[in-house]
């Protein structure tokens, strides 16, 4: 099957509230932002979507890397010293810089919904909302995780320096 449209349109639903005013110094994983409290607030005219939402323990939220510009398609990621190929890595410098987080959903409040967990910018345009639901998405057998699979511990104090602002 050949595409040959290079460009869809994405409507932004909402806004990330975080405490991270600076790329510098935060997160660089939500593993790493253990108990950091945001906010997401859902544009009105989406508020009828969050409906049974409630009922989720925790979301996965797609969202916009709204500050990176350009991208590499080799790079050396922030857990490693090495040079690795753009799509083995979760760097926010990408060709669609969209980001994803699994986080812990607190409360629902009409539009706004209390979160824990949350490692991105604050104001950090939201894409989309999807329930996290274990059964799907926790893959527990043959996982390979490649060139991470040493390194991924360090997502839990490791925060972003200047390599991809």
């Amino acid at each position: 099957m050949i595409i040959k449209e290079r460009y869809m349109q994405i409507t932004y639903i909402g806004t990330i509230q975080t405490p991270f005013e600076d790329r510098e110094g935060m997160p660089i994983q939500p593993t790493g932002a253990k108990d950091i409290q945001g906010r997401v607030i859902i544009h009105p005219e989406y508020e009828q979507g969050l409906s049974d939402i409630d009922g989720f323990s925790h979301l996965i939220l797609l969202y916009h890397f709204h500050q990176c510009k350009g991208f590499n398609l080799v790079i050396t990621p922030f857990m490693d010293t090495q040079p690795r190929g753009l799509f083995s890595t979760r760097a926010p410098r990408r060709p669609n810089p969209i980001g994803l987080s699994i986080v812990r959903l607190v409360e629902r409040k009409e539009n706004t919904l209390d979160i824990l967990d949350i490692d991105v910018l604050n104001n950090t345009p939201l894409i989309d909302i999807k329930p996290y639901v274990p059964g799907f998405d926790a893959k527990t057998e043959n996982v390979r995780s490649g060139w991470l699979e040493e390194n991924q511990v360090k997502a839990q104090t490791m925060t972003s320096d200047s390599r991809f602002i």
